[in-house]
């Protein structure tokens, strides 16, 4: 699969994953997908872009949810 492709999917599936379960820490949605850590931050990264993921630092570390 084209690298492209692979972070695509992936960020299909962080999508759905946040959708479901709400704000998630950034270890916690790479825990939860069966990829490398650089691909799930990659993938994170692209949804980012797209303007559709909030950060939110907090007490122990950065939470994502869905905007």
């Amino acid at each position: 699969m084209v690298m492209n492709e692979e972070i695509g999917r992936i960020a299909g599936e962080i999508w759905h994953l946040l959708t479901e379960r709400g704000e998630m820490s950034l270890s916690g949605v790479v825990m939860a997908l069966n990829t490398a850590q650089s691909t799930a931050y990659m993938a994170l990264g692209w949804l980012a872009r797209e303007d559709k993921l909030e950060f939110v630092k907090k007490r122990r570390g950065i939470v994502v949810r869905l905007k």
